[in-house]
């Protein structure tokens, strides 16, 4: 670490992926860091503003090598996917280097769960270090810390719509349909992911399990609701955007007035939740760190109503870890993300 008065300088692991680009495009732009190398696995040797021409961020990625580009950073971002980026964060982490994770690596607590839902781990002995980098629940745990497990872009969206409702006991069931595009899939292409399939399309996907479901529950475990969540994910032909609509079956009967006392309560003071009167649309944070909340007391039904909208590639992903940097690295929590 140098001193605090001069930017900290960041590696970015995995900068060819869209949200390690956009996490490049960040930090390149922020006041208090500074882009010290960005690497690829695919795309190394070629300038970043040519693989992503609109991002304007004027270096060449580099192949990874450790021992060369851990010397000298104050943190790094690794965009990996989950399994690729565990033994990474723990060569990082070895040489003393704080981290924000992108992939699942290390976001869900129990060994056990996480195998059953991606791989055989290979750096088990870093769960417990890790902070689940959601900063709206975990602010104070975040500040300083080694390990940050950036949380997956459904389980942000889902969990900042919930928690206001399940720190009140409230949760006796939760359905939760979910919408994005088709960035959340990531770079590579598929036939899932093909203009041909996708446009004029929309579909449900992971309908015998999808892998956020996991972290939901756990987080949402955390703040008292054990109670029993669905969790359905569609497709929508978006480039970049997240929708939830979440429909909670509540313990007690409550009122618009005692729901609209619980978000304020939660989000009033918050930078990045904005809590409105109106449905909110992705157009309405896209390219942003917001996430953007109605929440209704549904007198016909009993039910509590929770939207809440979120750019899936940047307070999904990319934003959301630079709120995360300047946590862990002693900076002001908004800086670079207004």
């Amino acid at each position: 670490m140098r001193s605090s008065g001069t930017p900290k300088r960041i590696l970015v692991a995995g900068a060819a992926g869209f949200g390690g680009a956009i996490t490049c495009a960040l930090v390149h732009r922020h006041p208090g860091l500074e882009l010290a190398a960005a690497t690829a696995r695919s795309d190394a040797g070629a300038r970043l503003d040519e693989v992503y021409p609109h991002h304007r961020v004027p270096v060449v990625l580099e192949e990874l090598d450790l021992d060369r580009h851990a010397d000298g950073i104050d943190a790094a971002v690794v965009a990996y996917p989950h399994g690729a980026s565990a033994p990474v964060v723990a060569g990082l982490r070895e040489r003393g280097v704080p981290v924000v994770d992108f992939s699942a690596d290390f976001r869900l607590r129990d060994l056990q769960t996480y195998e059953r839902w991606y791989v055989p781990h290979v750096a088990p002995q870093l769960l417990e270090e890790a902070v689940y980098g959601l900063p709206e629940l975990y602010r104070d745990e975040l500040r300083g810390a080694g390990l940050i497990a950036n949380p997956g872009c459904f389980p942000t969206a889902a969990l900042l719509a919930l928690a206001p409702v399940a720190r009140a006991g409230l949760v006796a069931d939760v359905v939760i349909d979910a919408k994005t595009g088709v960035s959340g899939a990531g770079r590579g292409a598929s036939w899932r992911t093909h203009f041909s399939r996708v446009d004029e399309n929309v579909d449900a996907y992971g309908i015998d399990g999808h892998r956020h479901l996991p972290e939901i529950q756990q987080e949402l475990g955390v703040l008292g609701a054990t109670a029993p969540v669905t969790f359905i994910p569609h497709l929508l032909p978006l480039d970049q955007g997240e929708l939830v609509s979440c429909y909670v079956t509540t313990s007690r009967p409550v009122t618009q007035a005692d729901v609209d006392e619980l978000f304020a309560t939660a989000y009033d003071a918050e930078p990045f939740v904005e809590v409105v009167a109106t449905s909110p649309g992705v157009r309405d944070v896209r390219d942003t760190n917001y996430a953007r909340l109605t929440a209704r007391a549904d007198e016909r039904t009993g039910k509590v109503l929770v939207f809440c909208a979120i750019d899936n590639v940047y307070k999904g992903a990319a934003s959301q870890a630079v709120q995360n940097l300047n946590l862990a690295l002693g900076l002001p929590e908004t800086a670079g993300l207004r």
